[in-house]
């Protein structure tokens, strides 16, 4: 298949992080050339040091699209140094000086609407106090071989509260839901990494790294699927257990509020939180209910134990009350 891709400097470089992708990763390399823009754009893909045959699958296609595809190829795995910002500055290092949008892609996951780019680029070129602009994905299941049903993200959990096409978001209701995962969003480039290393981050995440972005400005979000988020069960977050995911999803909202002091941070920390005891309690993990209090008497103020302390045993002795009203 041949690509007439417009000459000049390129606005967007997309980030493709890859290790071990093999069995996916022609349908995600394959989601960045079929796009249909008016302007030049670049693909740096990362090959992590993968065992399969990830990279032979990325020469194939730098040789093919030698004007999209820029690889990169490690002979040592650079994510298990667990260096804060590591791969966030080697992609950084590779991306072209003069793009101004970055878009993001990870090798398991995958694009399907060919106007993605051109849209969200027009959107930014076009209201200059946005920062971000995501769109709705699907869940595809590798397990089941089966797609959600519906988006876990925009359309599933904002139709009910917005009846707009595009969506606004902001710190103001950042953590109402996930607006954006990373393969869907472009950004305005900028350097919110070295900025989230500044802050004292102790790992630089998608939830720290989108509420930066959104510090310098605006968000929106198109209901409209044009992405796949592939679970599979050696995805980092896939092949996490349950509490890990929640307690994940919960210390994510603490971190926050320790670094910046943000009290809607809190506020989700607290919910978050409290969901997670009750998980655990109904669970029978008695040992991880005293850590995640622990953690949280730490991270947070200790007015904002207390509050927590005293819903957790509220909770706990109504629910216990309507056991005995059960059986009665």
């Amino acid at each position: 298949m041949e690509k007439n891709v417009p000459q000049g400097e390129p606005l967007v470089s997309i980030r493709c992080l890859v290790y071990n992708h093999e069995p996916f990763l022609r349908q995600c390399l394959d989601g960045f050339v079929m796009q249909q823009t008016n302007f030049p754009f670049e693909a740096i893909v990362h090959d992590d040091a993968s065992t399969d045959g990830s990279a032979a699958i990325i020469r194939e296609y730098a040789e093919k699209y030698p004007d999209i595809i820029k690889p990169i190829y490690e002979t040592e795995n650079q994510y298990s140094k667990h260096q804060v910002g590591l791969l966030g500055r080697i992609m950084d290092a590779a991306m072209h000086p003069e793009s101004k949008f970055v878009a993001i892609c990870e090798g398991d996951d995958y694009w399907t609407d060919p106007h993605k780019l051109q849209l969200q680029v027009d959107f930014l070129e076009t209201h200059p106090d946005y920062v971000i602009c995501s769109h709705d994905v699907v869940y595809y299941h590798e397990d089941t071989h089966k797609f959600s049903e519906l988006s876990v993200w925009g359309s599933s959990l904002s139709d009910g509260r917005y009846s707009e096409e595009i969506v606004d978001y902001s710190l103001k209701n950042f953590f109402e839901c996930y607006w954006t995962r990373p393969l869907s969003c472009v950004y305005r480039r900028g350097a919110y990494r070295e900025e989230c290393e500044k802050k004292g981050y102790s790992r630089i995440k998608d939830y720290n790294f989108y509420y930066t972005i959104l510090k310098h400005g605006k968000g929106a979000l198109f209901k409209r699927i044009m992405a796949v988020y592939r679970s599979q069960p050696n995805g980092v977050w896939s092949s996490m257990t349950e509490i890990q995911k929640r307690r994940t999803y919960a210390n994510d909202a603490l971190d926050i509020f320790k670094i910046e002091g943000d009290k809607n941070a809190l506020k989700a920390a607290h919910v978050r939180t409290l969901g997670l005891l009750w998980y655990l309690k109904k669970e029978g993990n008695k040992n991880d209910v005293i850590s995640v209090l622990k953690d949280y008497y730490r991270n947070a103020s200790f007015g904002a134990f207390l509050h927590l302390f005293g819903s957790y045993v509220y909770s706990s002795v109504v629910g216990w009350v309507l056991h005995r009203l059960r059986k009665a």
